[in-house]
């Protein structure tokens, strides 16, 4: 059953026709998986390694998680599920949003699957108010300051883009309260 859901996500062609470098659906899970990680959509380097947060951001996540590469990337224990799952295309300031498609086209499905899941960590404003709706607040900071009203089942995080440095100097508390809860409900559920 996975399998199956798995070979029609990597066939979808649904969007194609909106991305420029073509489909190339990137996303990892498993029916045990505890965590699941929702963030945007892939760069045009996961789009050619086709290995999710394979990126400057991805080490970072890793970093903020407490986690390797090894335990990140075992998807017995981390889904890995954007909001979109190819890459978008080129924007004025980085990269576009992610294409809508995805998320209403997979990610229930793919849910419905995750028979462990525990915590959900939401990535970006994207994924923050698909999932969050009007629970989100008023901005990303908002919602991320606010992260302990989403616990336990979800953790709400900026996207760890090099491109958010001033944003993470500018919010210090980030990284003082928001990242030790991250890594003991990490470290909880992989232990």
């Amino acid at each position: 059953m996975v399998t199956s859901l798995k070979s029609q996500i990597k066939g979808c062609t649904i969007c194609a026709e909106h991305l420029p470098l073509g489909p190339n659906p990137v996303f990892r899970f498993s029916p045990t998986s505890k965590i699941m990680i929702i963030g945007q959509a892939p760069g045009t380097k996961v789009h050619q390694s086709g290995k999710p947060w394979d990126d400057q951001s991805g080490k970072t996540l890793r970093k903020w998680m407490g986690l390797s590469s090894e335990q990140f990337y075992n998807e017995d224990n981390i889904a890995i599920v954007p909001m979109g799952f190819c890459y978008p295309g080129k924007g004025k300031s980085g990269d576009l949003p992610p294409r809508p498609e995805c998320a209403t086209s997979w990610h229930s499905k793919i849910i419905d699957h995750l028979s462990q899941l525990e915590l959900t960590v939401l990535i970006g404003i994207y994924a923050q108010n698909y999932y969050l709706g009007s629970k989100a607040g008023k901005n990303l900071t908002e919602t991320v300051r606010n992260f302990e009203h989403y616990l336990p089942n979800v953790l709400v995080l900026p996207h760890p883009s090099p491109r958010n440095r001033f944003w993470l100097t500018k919010n210090p508390w980030f990284e003082e309260d928001v990242l030790p809860t991250l890594q003991a409900s990490v470290g909880r559920l992989l232990s």
